[in-house]
Order: structure tokens, then C-alpha cells, then sequence
């Protein structure tokens, strides 16, 4: 697979993935979150907005995955905010210990896929620089 393809692919994937976890998260609120049952109408608010902040995350890869040729900069904006994200996680462990057994496969996604992103973050834009393939000269008609 080409780091075109690749980029494409990744890029849909992340943007329908967070869309469709902002909205499930959006509209279920805490009950949404493994191994929280009742944290309460603040914790289950906080849930919902940031949840909808996290739609508008899937929508900007979608945005950005749309564009010809896909932005690097946009591209590699998105997976530095995944990376904060992972680092925040690493940063709970620290503070508050091991969370449920679900939140570390998220954590090691947030951490593993920005740097596979930043290498692919200008695949789009090298492939649209690249000179097209020379064609043979038409011949000139002679009168």
C-alpha cells in the first residue's frame, strides 16, 4: 500500500471513528464510559460536551482527508492533538493509577499512530508536486 493510499485510508478511518464515538458518547453521557455508573450530573455534562468537542474532532479529519491535496499541516495538527491526548492518559496513570482494562488499547493508539501520521502527513501533497509522466510530442503536421 502506497503512503497515499495509506494516509486516505487512515484519515477516513479516524475521522468516521471519532465522529461516530463523540456521538455515542454525546447522546448516552456517562453511561457511555466503561466502568462508571453513576458519577453524577457533572461528570455525565463534562461527558457530553467534551464528547461533542470529539465529534468536531472526526469531522476535522473528515474535512481534512476531503482536501486535494490532504494538508500535512492540517494532518499533522490532528495527530498532535492524539498525541496530547495519549500523553494526558499516561499522565492519569501517573496521578491516579490503572484505569478500566478498555482505556489502555486507547492509550497505546493515541501514542503509536501520531508519529505513523506525521510520516505520512505530506504523502498527498509530494504526490501533487511530482511531475506528471512526459507524453510523446504530437507531431507537427508539415505543409
Amino acid at each position: 500500500m502506497t503512503r497515499l493510499k495509506l494516509l486516505n485510508w487512515l484519515a477516513w478511518t479516524m475521522g468516521i471513528a471519532c465522529a461516530a464515538i463523540g456521538v455515542y458518547h454525546l447522546v448516552l453521557g456517562i453511561a457511555s464510559v466503561p466502568g462508571e455508573t453513576s458519577a453524577g450530573a457533572t461528570v455525565d455534562s463534562r461527558e457530553r460536551f467534551y464528547n461533542a468537542i470529539f465529534l468536531g474532532y472526526g469531522l476535522a479529519w473528515i474535512w481534512a482527508v476531503r482536501q486535494s491535496p490532504i494538508p500535512a499541516r492540517a494532518v499533522r495538527g490532528l495527530a498532535g492533538i492524539m498525541l496530547i491526548g495519549g500523553v494526558g492518559r499516561l499522565l492519569s496513570v501517573l496521578v491516579h493509577g490503572w484505569p478500566h482494562w478498555f482505556q489502555i488499547p486507547l492509550a497505546v493508539i493515541e501514542l503509536v499512530l501520531p508519529p505513523l501520521y506525521f510520516w505520512l502527513a505530506d504523502a498527498d501533497e509530494r504526490a501533487a508536486r511530482a511531475p506528471a509522466p512526459q507524453r510523446e510530442p504530437a507531431p507537427h503536421a508539415t505543409p
